[in-house]
């Protein structure tokens, strides 16, 4: 496996490193805290439901600690600036989909895209970890999967209803996820971790969470399609 051979040549001490690091802890960083005030929000909308998603959204609040642990670990500063930055456009449609009460368009943004997102991407990491990032990593990926299943059970109780809204969230959404990873490319790749295996798990995930919901296998292609071109 080419990632894991990469880990033996990688020197995490070294300044190309930590630079690359220093935007890439940034984007879990923020992604951890982006995802606690959007769990926090999910509340507001959901009442039924408020008691676990606070709950959720304490568990991103440790992720966000442990990651912020990792930069420490390694002397590297997080690029905080930068990695606002790169989430701002899925931020501002979270918010909006929010201020519209557009619950559907919110669990697609933030359970699905930004989960499946965070999975693929710990995933890949994990095998190029250095020993401390590596143990924080490998419990926070247990967590996500958790914070997946809420979204893809809710939506899928809500199927009928959702369906309409959620393929229009996709098509709204999805492409910006390529936008992220391209912009990330050569950052990942100095920490061993390639775009193809990136896009590769995150279109697993998202598919079986599609298919978990209640789409169709055809359906699944033709959303998943939606701005691959930018990948």
């Amino acid at each position: 496996m080419p990632q894991l051979e990469a880990s033996v040549a990688i020197d995490f001490h070294s300044e190309t490193y930590k630079d690359a690091y220093s935007r890439i802890n940034a984007i879990v960083i923020e992604g951890e805290q982006e995802a606690t005030q959007n769990y926090q929000k999910l509340a507001e909308l959901l009442p039924d439901d408020h008691d676990q998603l606070l709950s959720l959204a304490r568990m991103e609040g440790r992720h966000k600690k442990g990651f912020e642990a990792c930069g420490r670990n390694l002397s590297v500063t997080p690029d905080m600036e930068f990695a606002r930055e790169f989430f701002a456009q899925l931020h501002g449609n979270f918010q909006k989909a929010a201020a519209e009460g557009k619950v559907v368009t919110c669990l697609l943004i933030q359970a699905l895209i930004i989960e499946c997102f965070a999975i693929a991407a710990y995933n890949i990491y994990i095998p190029v970890a250095d020993d401390f990032a590596r143990k924080i990593t490998e419990g926070v990926v247990k967590d996500e999967y958790s914070h997946l299943n809420y979204g893809e059970e809710w939506l899928k109780a809500n199927f009928e209803a959702s369906k309409a809204e959620l393929e229009e969230a996709n098509r709204q959404n999805l492409p910006l996820v390529w936008q992220m990873l391209n912009q990330v490319e050569q950052d990942a790749h100095v920490l061993g971790m390639e775009k193809e295996a990136l896009v590769e798990d995150f279109m697993i995930q998202y598919g079986e969470a599609l298919e978990n919901i209640g789409f169709t296998t055809r359906e699944i292609m033709r959303m998943s399609a939606s701005g691959l071109a930018a990948a």
